[in-house]
């Protein structure tokens, strides 16, 4: 669960509302799959760990369907974060300690994914056509 400060982080972006809006959901993502791992770096939990950690969760409890559509959803989120791990991994890194890092999503923190976030937005912004731009 995000706190309220990490929250107040992620809206003080100062980002689109699309972008601050999947950064949210990426981050509320990156801390269910710390919580269902138990530990905020390593390996990403596989599918028998997070099924076992949403089945102790009361509000998955009640809801089955709505408890598979969310660990698939977690599971593409995990998917995401493992690939801007692999992004946000410093390029001039020994070929080792970039190896960690991408094997490490867990260990992302909030200010990784903001900057990943404002790298989107500004490629977006970048690949606008002059001419479709509004004055």
């Amino acid at each position: 669960m995000l706190s309220p400060e990490e929250l107040s982080e992620l809206e003080a972006s100062l980002l689109p509302s699309l972008e601050r809006h999947h950064l949210r959901l990426l981050a509320h993502s990156l801390r269910s799959l710390q919580a269902a791992a138990g530990r905020r770096s390593g390996p990403l939990p596989q599918r028998a760990e997070l099924l076992a950690w949403a089945l102790d969760q009361p509000e998955l409890q009640a809801d089955p369907r709505f408890c598979q559509a969310f660990l698939d959803q977690l599971q593409r989120a995990a998917s995401q974060l493992a690939r801007i791990a692999e992004e946000t991994a410093e390029p001039n890194q020994s070929v080792e300690t970039t190896k960690q890092a991408t094997a490490s999503p867990l260990g992302l923190g909030l200010a990784d994914l903001v900057t990943w976030a404002r790298q989107q937005a500004d490629r977006r912004v970048a690949n606008i056509n002059p001419t479709e731009a509004s004055p």
